[in-house]
């Protein structure tokens, strides 16, 4: 079981959409009734297939944003010009079915079991999805392992999950707006710097693990700050996708 969970399922199967969820305007949550699922790991993802009438095939990578043991689930937002986010995020309802393959991946999971380094989470826009899984996982197992998050997002409005996160009493969650703020916000704006890094971040003493997920330019600038306060390379797992978010 934990073999294939690492490798992924390497065919195509058919899910049925469950609830549907918009967390913002632009994005929306899925979940998935997968019958046969062999179990996925916390930071996973899965392929989704669309196919048209006249035989047109897209296929795109989303993270699973679910923990393991929760029905699967995918958080995904909506790319204006993209082929398959627009159905997703728009013409999609439950009881229609998808294709999909999974899980996939081995090196961004994060395992309940035996965790003892704290975890520093570093999200840019959805890149907050697969993060949402290991904090949905540490709290399911009853994992007393700290853990900080530093989310960037252009504006609250954009936060995905925020009501969610903003209930997490045990996980100081720390977000910095790039683009907008609200009236009277006493929180961080900008991107995120090496100062900002420094204040939301776990002593190097504390031998901890980090997951920065996002765009490009966000995961690189994220991780080499990490690095750059003394974090091991080899304890700054990263995954970053092309689509835009918080920077």
């Amino acid at each position: 079981m934990a073999g294939t969970a690492v490798r992924g399922r390497l065919t195509w199967q058919i899910a049925t959409v469950g609830e549907v969820i918009d967390e913002t305007p632009t994005v929306r949550t899925i979940e998935l009734d997968v019958p046969g699922w062999a179990g996925h790991r916390a930071g996973q993802h899965l392929d989704v297939r669309l196919t048209a009438e006249d035989g047109y095939v897209a296929e795109r990578s989303y993270s699973i944003a679910s923990a393991p043991g929760e029905p699967v689930a995918i958080t995904v937002q909506r790319i204006a010009d993209g082929e398959v986010s627009p159905y997703l995020t728009g013409e999609l309802r439950p009881g229609d079915e998808l294709e999909l393959r999974g899980p996939v991946g081995g090196y961004f999971v994060w395992d309940a079991g035996g965790a003892e380094r704290p975890l520093v989470l570093a999200a840019g826009g959805s890149g907050i999805v697969p993060l949402r899984s290991i904090l949905r996982d540490r709290q399911r197992s009853g994992s007393g392992v700290p853990a900080r998050l530093l989310y960037s997002a252009r504006s609250l409005p954009e936060v995905i999950y925020h009501d969610e996160l903003d209930g997490y009493r045990d996980v100081a969650v720390t977000y910095t707006l790039t683009r907008r703020q609200p009236p009277g916000w006493t929180g961080h704006a900008g991107r995120i710097t090496a100062d900002l890094l420094a204040e939301v971040a776990w002593p190097v003493g504390q031998d901890p693990v980090a997951f920065v997920c996002g765009p490009t330019s966000f995961v690189e600038h994220a991780a080499d700050g990490l690095v750059g306060l003394g974090y091991p390379p080899h304890r700054v797992k990263t995954e970053r996708f092309g689509g835009t978010g918080g920077r």
